[in-house]
């Protein structure tokens, strides 16, 4: 029983250090947004509620595995994360950060391609488009299947992939970032990086907007690897206040106008 409460007390913890992180962060670019482009999400307020509260939700699937791995790494070594730098060659810890990040951003890739099929997009990955247009409160707005899809990727590595835990600390850094940003609609990064070299590879909010709004297109994360080599990368997006393109092709996927649905994958 004490073993079962020391776990519960775990999976509670971080239940909480997740949904906390995601208020703080999604709040501060939600006010960065309003500061920056104070029209952007006029009329959404209802939509922000429910975006927070599937966030919430998402937030304790996220952490009840975290907090059981967490809690079997620090009481019985179940995983092979380290915290003497020396224990791995110093080149390892850059490179174990872009293999978890590239290993993420395949999972994600291929399950947010199958989720864009017909029957696991009603069930579940409507919720998230549901944001018309996404905010920096949608980052974690996912029905609870699809969350679960996405809480086991990080828990599962850990016992596969040795890394240092300040390593992980900056891959889940990355991935707060980025899921929140991606949704901002509107592009926080400079010109020089999304319209360079660099941007040819790396997602930002440009390239996820467009699959906000064609629905059938840019599925990474990170990444545009996956979406280049399987022809599902339509480059980036523009945007606007109104953000009319997303709206409408929200409003074609649910009325099943063919939005929704990847009938190539």
């Amino acid at each position: 029983m004490t073993l079962f409460i020391a776990i519960a007390l775990s999976a509670l913890a971080m239940t909480l250090i997740v949904g906390v992180r995601y208020l703080i962060v999604s709040a501060g670019f939600a006010w960065g947004t309003r500061l920056r482009h104070p029209r952007l999400y006029a009329g959404l307020d209802r939509q922000i509620r429910r975006e927070i509260g599937w966030s919430l939700a998402s937030a304790a699937i996220y952490g009840v595995p975290a907090g059981v791995v967490a809690w079997g790494w620090q009481n019985r070594g179940w995983t092979l994360i380290y915290d003497d730098v020396a224990a791995r060659p110093l080149w390892w810890l850059p490179v174990s950060v872009l293999v978890y990040l590239f290993l993420h951003d395949t999972w994600f890739y291929w399950t947010h391609r199958w989720m864009h099929r017909p029957a696991p997009f009603r069930i579940a990955h409507a919720v998230h488009h549901a944001s018309r247009p996404p905010t920096a409160w949608a980052a974690m707005s996912f029905h609870p299947w699809e969350a679960l899809t996405g809480a086991v990727v990080i828990p599962a590595l850990v016992f596969l992939i040795p890394i240092h835990v300040g390593a992980l600390a900056l891959v889940l850094t990355v991935m707060t970032i980025m899921g929140v940003t991606n949704h901002m609609g509107w592009e926080i990064f400079p010109r020089w990086l999304v319209r360079g070299k660099a941007g040819r590879w790396l997602i930002t909010a440009s390239h996820h907007q467009r699959h906000h709004e064609r629905y059938r297109c840019n599925y990474g994360l990170y990444f545009r690897f996956w979406d280049r080599l399987c022809g599902t990368d339509a480059g980036i997006g523009a945007f606007g206040d109104d953000q009319s393109g997303v709206r409408n092709a929200g409003r074609r996927a649910a009325t099943g106008g063919g939005g929704g649905t990847d009938r190539r994958g």
